[in-house]
Protein backbone atom coordinates (compact mmCIF):
# COMPACT_ATOMS: atom_id res chain seq x y z
CA UNK A 1 0.00 0.00 0.00
CA UNK A 2 2.81 2.53 1.05
CA UNK A 3 4.74 1.55 -2.16
CA UNK A 4 1.79 2.48 -4.50
CA UNK A 5 0.69 5.67 -2.17
CA UNK A 6 5.24 6.48 -2.88
CA UNK A 7 4.89 5.58 -6.72
CA UNK A 8 1.68 7.86 -6.96
CA UNK A 9 3.31 10.78 -5.27
CA UNK A 10 6.63 10.14 -7.56
CA UNK A 11 4.10 10.61 -10.69
CA UNK A 12 2.88 13.72 -9.39
CA UNK A 13 6.29 14.71 -8.74
CA UNK A 14 7.06 14.00 -12.09
CA UNK A 15 4.42 16.43 -13.88
CA UNK A 16 4.88 19.14 -11.36
CA UNK A 17 8.51 19.28 -12.63
CA UNK A 18 7.38 19.04 -16.09
CA UNK A 19 5.02 21.81 -15.72
CA UNK A 20 7.06 23.66 -13.63
CA UNK A 21 4.54 25.49 -11.78
CA UNK A 22 0.91 24.63 -10.85
CA UNK A 23 -1.59 27.53 -9.72
CA UNK A 24 -4.17 27.30 -7.02
CA UNK A 25 -6.60 29.86 -5.81
CA UNK A 26 -3.79 32.48 -6.60
CA UNK A 27 -0.98 29.95 -4.84
CA UNK A 28 1.72 28.22 -6.45
CA UNK A 29 1.33 25.00 -4.90
CA UNK A 30 5.16 22.96 -5.05
CA UNK A 31 6.59 19.62 -3.51
CA UNK A 32 10.22 20.04 -2.67
CA UNK A 33 12.51 17.26 -3.97
CA UNK A 34 13.05 16.37 0.05
CA UNK A 35 9.92 15.71 0.57
CA UNK A 36 9.75 12.87 -2.05
CA UNK A 37 12.94 11.73 -0.70
CA UNK A 38 11.72 11.84 3.36
CA UNK A 39 8.64 9.88 1.96
CA UNK A 40 10.51 7.41 0.46
CA UNK A 41 12.16 6.66 3.59
CA UNK A 42 9.66 6.10 5.66
CA UNK A 43 8.05 3.85 3.28
CA UNK A 44 11.68 2.19 3.70
CA UNK A 45 11.68 2.23 7.58
CA UNK A 46 8.73 -0.71 7.45
CA UNK A 47 10.80 -3.12 4.87
CA UNK A 48 12.11 -6.56 6.83
CA UNK A 49 15.36 -5.10 6.07
CA UNK A 50 15.12 -1.99 8.22
CA UNK A 51 13.03 -3.71 11.03
CA UNK A 52 15.93 -6.62 11.13
CA UNK A 53 18.15 -3.62 11.57
CA UNK A 54 16.33 -1.90 14.24
CA UNK A 55 15.77 -5.28 16.46
CA UNK A 56 19.79 -5.35 16.05
CA UNK A 57 20.40 -1.99 16.62
CA UNK A 58 17.59 -0.76 19.17
CA UNK A 59 15.07 -3.06 20.50
CA UNK A 60 17.29 -6.09 21.59
CA UNK A 61 20.13 -4.18 22.82
CA UNK A 62 17.57 -2.00 25.17
CA UNK A 63 15.97 -5.42 25.92
CA UNK A 64 19.40 -6.99 27.45
CA UNK A 65 19.99 -3.35 29.32
CA UNK A 66 16.48 -3.74 30.83
CA UNK A 67 17.04 -7.63 31.37
CA UNK A 68 20.06 -6.62 33.67
CA UNK A 69 17.96 -3.94 35.25
CA UNK A 70 15.65 -6.39 36.94
CA UNK A 71 17.90 -9.15 37.21
CA UNK A 72 17.61 -9.94 40.96
CA UNK A 73 13.90 -9.05 40.77
CA UNK A 74 13.39 -11.64 37.87
CA UNK A 75 15.66 -14.11 40.12
CA UNK A 76 13.80 -13.72 43.47
CA UNK A 77 10.34 -13.78 41.90
CA UNK A 78 7.63 -16.10 42.65
CA UNK A 79 4.20 -16.02 41.58
CA UNK A 80 2.80 -17.00 45.21
CA UNK A 81 5.36 -14.11 47.19
CA UNK A 82 2.30 -11.96 46.52
CA UNK A 83 3.17 -8.20 46.57
CA UNK A 84 6.75 -8.96 47.46
CA UNK A 85 7.11 -10.26 43.82
CA UNK A 86 5.73 -7.70 42.95
CA UNK A 87 6.68 -4.15 44.60
CA UNK A 88 10.75 -4.97 43.43
CA UNK A 89 9.93 -4.16 39.92
CA UNK A 90 7.47 -0.91 40.38
CA UNK A 91 10.60 0.05 42.99
CA UNK A 92 13.60 -0.49 40.36
CA UNK A 93 10.87 1.10 38.12
CA UNK A 94 10.77 4.22 39.13
CA UNK A 95 14.37 4.36 40.67
CA UNK A 96 16.01 4.53 37.08
CA UNK A 97 12.71 6.67 35.73
CA UNK A 98 13.85 9.02 38.63
CA UNK A 99 17.47 9.04 37.88
CA UNK A 100 17.21 9.71 34.50
CA UNK A 101 14.48 12.16 34.59
CA UNK A 102 16.60 14.12 37.00
CA UNK A 103 19.76 13.69 34.49
CA UNK A 104 18.11 14.15 30.98
CA UNK A 105 14.35 15.37 32.07
CA UNK A 106 12.92 18.41 29.23
CA UNK A 107 10.57 19.18 31.56
CA UNK A 108 10.98 22.29 33.59
CA UNK A 109 12.68 22.23 36.65
CA UNK A 110 10.20 24.09 39.04
CA UNK A 111 7.67 20.61 38.22
CA UNK A 112 10.28 18.12 37.25
CA UNK A 113 12.22 18.27 40.81
CA UNK A 114 8.91 17.63 42.57
CA UNK A 115 8.26 14.83 40.02
CA UNK A 116 11.72 13.25 40.98
CA UNK A 117 11.25 13.44 44.77
CA UNK A 118 7.94 11.92 44.82
CA UNK A 119 9.01 9.46 42.54
CA UNK A 120 12.02 8.83 45.02
CA UNK A 121 10.13 8.36 48.01
CA UNK A 122 7.71 6.01 46.58
CA UNK A 123 10.70 4.00 45.40
CA UNK A 124 11.77 3.76 49.42
CA UNK A 125 8.24 3.10 50.56
CA UNK A 126 7.91 0.28 48.05
CA UNK A 127 10.87 -1.31 49.42
CA UNK A 128 9.62 -1.07 53.16
CA UNK A 129 6.85 -3.22 51.85
CA UNK A 130 8.58 -5.46 49.82
CA UNK A 131 11.27 -6.29 53.15
CA UNK A 132 8.39 -6.28 55.50
CA UNK A 133 10.84 -4.39 57.81
CA UNK A 134 8.26 -2.33 59.99
CA UNK A 135 9.02 -4.29 63.13
CA UNK A 136 12.97 -3.01 62.46
CA UNK A 137 11.70 0.10 62.11
CA UNK A 138 9.39 0.28 65.33
CA UNK A 139 12.18 -1.34 67.35
CA UNK A 140 14.34 1.86 65.84
CA UNK A 141 12.05 3.87 67.99
CA UNK A 142 10.15 2.25 70.95
CA UNK A 143 13.11 -0.55 71.59
CA UNK A 144 14.00 -3.84 70.20
CA UNK A 145 11.76 -6.57 71.71
CA UNK A 146 12.16 -8.30 74.66
CA UNK A 147 12.74 -12.15 74.30
CA UNK A 148 12.45 -14.57 77.88
CA UNK A 149 13.65 -18.08 78.35
CA UNK A 150 11.15 -20.89 76.72
CA UNK A 151 10.33 -23.95 78.77
CA UNK A 152 7.95 -26.78 78.34
CA UNK A 153 5.27 -26.63 80.44
CA UNK A 154 2.88 -30.04 81.43
CA UNK A 155 -1.08 -29.53 80.53
CA UNK A 156 -3.97 -31.48 82.00
CA UNK A 157 -4.27 -33.45 79.16
CA UNK A 158 -0.57 -35.06 79.76
CA UNK A 159 0.99 -33.26 76.91
CA UNK A 160 3.28 -30.02 77.55
CA UNK A 161 2.90 -26.52 76.44
CA UNK A 162 5.73 -24.00 75.32
CA UNK A 163 5.81 -21.12 77.34
CA UNK A 164 8.08 -17.86 77.90
CA UNK A 165 9.29 -16.01 81.05
CA UNK A 166 8.46 -13.22 80.37
CA UNK A 167 7.95 -10.11 83.04
CA UNK A 168 4.40 -8.38 82.52
CA UNK A 169 6.57 -4.97 82.05
CA UNK A 170 8.53 -6.65 79.17
CA UNK A 171 5.34 -8.44 77.74
CA UNK A 172 3.69 -5.15 77.48
CA UNK A 173 6.79 -3.46 76.46
CA UNK A 174 6.24 -5.84 73.11
CA UNK A 175 2.87 -5.05 72.89
CA UNK A 176 4.01 -1.57 72.29
CA UNK A 177 6.47 -1.94 69.89
CA UNK A 178 4.15 -4.63 67.58
CA UNK A 179 1.48 -1.88 67.71
CA UNK A 180 3.55 0.82 66.72
CA UNK A 181 4.70 -1.57 63.96
CA UNK A 182 1.71 -1.59 62.68
CA UNK A 183 0.56 1.89 62.98
CA UNK A 184 3.85 2.49 60.73
CA UNK A 185 2.74 0.14 57.96
CA UNK A 186 -0.83 1.60 58.12
CA UNK A 187 1.07 5.54 57.69
CA UNK A 188 2.89 4.11 54.97
CA UNK A 189 0.64 2.76 53.16
CA UNK A 190 -1.76 5.30 53.28
CA UNK A 191 1.21 8.00 52.18
CA UNK A 192 2.09 5.54 49.10
CA UNK A 193 -1.60 5.29 48.00
CA UNK A 194 -1.60 8.89 48.05
CA UNK A 195 1.26 9.55 46.23
CA UNK A 196 0.27 7.43 43.41
CA UNK A 197 -3.21 8.96 43.39
CA UNK A 198 -2.42 11.88 43.69
CA UNK A 199 -4.48 15.48 44.05
CA UNK A 200 -7.67 15.81 42.64
CA UNK A 201 -7.15 18.03 39.42
CA UNK A 202 -10.83 19.59 40.55
CA UNK A 203 -8.50 21.15 43.31
CA UNK A 204 -6.09 22.66 40.79
CA UNK A 205 -8.80 24.61 38.58
CA UNK A 206 -9.94 26.21 42.05
CA UNK A 207 -6.73 27.08 42.93
CA UNK A 208 -6.18 28.52 39.07
CA UNK A 209 -9.27 30.65 38.89
CA UNK A 210 -8.67 32.39 42.27
CA UNK A 211 -5.01 32.67 41.22
CA UNK A 212 -5.55 34.11 37.87
CA UNK A 213 -1.09 32.82 37.41
CA UNK A 214 0.37 31.74 34.14
CA UNK A 215 2.30 29.66 36.54
CA UNK A 216 -0.55 28.64 38.59
CA UNK A 217 -0.14 24.89 37.60
CA UNK A 218 3.87 24.99 38.43
CA UNK A 219 2.57 26.38 42.50
CA UNK A 220 0.51 23.82 42.13
CA UNK A 221 1.63 20.84 41.68
CA UNK A 222 3.54 18.67 43.96
CA UNK A 223 4.93 15.91 41.84
CA UNK A 224 2.10 13.15 43.27
CA UNK A 225 0.39 11.57 40.61
CA UNK A 226 1.50 8.43 38.53
CA UNK A 227 -0.16 9.47 35.50
CA UNK A 228 2.01 12.29 35.17
CA UNK A 229 5.36 10.81 35.95
CA UNK A 230 6.66 10.89 32.29
CA UNK A 231 9.36 12.61 30.37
Amino acid sequence: MLGRIAGMLERHRIEILNKNKNKMTGMDVRFADSFFSSFKRMVNRGRWYWRAWDFIRHDFPAFIKTFWLFRKALWNYRWYAGHSAVFPFMKIALMDMAAKIDERGVEVEVTRSKKVMKMWRTAKLLEHFAEDNFLELAEAEVGELISGELEFIPTENGRYMLKENISDADRKHNSLVYERARLIEDEMWDELWQILKGRPYGEFTVFADKSGADDAWDHWYDGSDIRNWWD
